[in-house]
């Protein structure tokens, strides 16, 4: 029986789905996060493989599959990837696109509209009334992304910092940022920028304080809700432009407009987006997988 292979991958997972012709999934298989940009060209290549060996060989029967087209999802490089489905010979017509598609996919059932991501990172990803998907925003960690986990804890660390010095209202966010650190209650504005740009892996320390930012805004701390409305406001504002200009004759309150990942689908977060937005936004049903398994099943 032919069979095709679906993959989301990220930075911190690599899902993979082999689905029959009826577009059951038949066999799964969650490697490590494949992000190029994360882990290397080299690695991220390696995981792919060995995630797209074993789930071949986990198909049910005595043998391995046998696979007509395979859809990989992620983010990254988008020449990178290209060049990778190059090289995979084994695995039929192999074909690549950004992971903003599934959620895209979830977000608007293949119709016209959009979907704003916030999870360690964040994006707008758009469909356009001649079906082309657009995206915008991901520029990465280092540049921003507004309405992420990142951009949460990056502005938690610079309010913590005003604060230490005494520039700035004493709030609950210091002693949190403090915490995160492990440096000690004594801990100075030099040691704590001193822990975040030697930390090995300061990208991810910084998106693991939204969690923290998050539950205090939802304990009503204020600083942590100015934070939340200017980091999704940005998002929105981007969200709103994309809309406008892809759909100038179009009411936005009426575009299928979804929110997607951890940081938008917070209620605290929900809550605040609700109060400022022209689009009606609602929160994506199913997790990015299933996105692909559509997509997979649509061709």
């Amino acid at each position: 029986m032919p069979y095709k292979i679906g993959v989301d991958g990220g930075g911190t997972k690599t899902e993979c789905i082999l689905v029959d012709s009826s577009g059951a999934i038949v066999a799964r298989h969650v490697a490590p996060g494949c992000n190029p940009s994360v882990v290397g060209p080299a690695e991220a290549k390696l995981i792919v493989g060995d995630a797209l060996r074993t789930l071949v060989h986990s198909a049910p029967g005595d043998r391995p599959a046998t696979v007509t087209h395979t859809h990989i999802y992620s983010a990254g490089s988008r020449a990178f990837w290209r060049e990778t489905a190059a090289a995979l010979q084994e695995f039929g017509e192999v074909f690549t696109a950004d992971d903003s598609y599934p959620v895209l996919e979830l977000a608007t059932h293949g119709r016209p509209g959009l979907v704003l991501h916030g999870g360690t990172g964040s994006f707008v990803a758009a469909r356009g009334t001649d079906g082309r998907v657009h995206y915008a925003g991901g520029v990465g960690w280092r540049f921003g992304d507004p309405g992420s986990g990142y951009d949460l804890g990056r502005r938690a660390v610079a309010r913590a910092l005003l604060e230490l010095q005494g520039w700035a209202p004493a709030s609950r966010l210091g002693p949190a940022v403090r915490d995160h650190t492990g440096l000690g209650e004594t801990a100075d504005v030099g040691m704590v920028t001193r822990h975040f740009y030697t930390h090995a892996d300061p990208n991810r320390q910084i998106a693991a304080l939204a969690p923290t930012v998050l539950q205090l805004a939802a304990d009503g701390e204020l600083a942590a809700n100015q934070i939340i409305a200017e980091s999704i406001g940005e998002l929105l504002a981007l969200a709103t432009r994309v809309a406008a200009k892809l759909f100038p004759d179009a009411p936005l309150e009426q575009l299928p407009a979804g929110l997607s990942g951890p940081i938008l689908t917070n209620p605290v977060v929900m809550t605040a987006l609700a109060g400022r937005s022209v689009l009606a936004l609602k929160p994506v049903e199913g997790a990015p997988i299933e996105g692909v398994r559509r997509l997979l099943m649509r061709g």
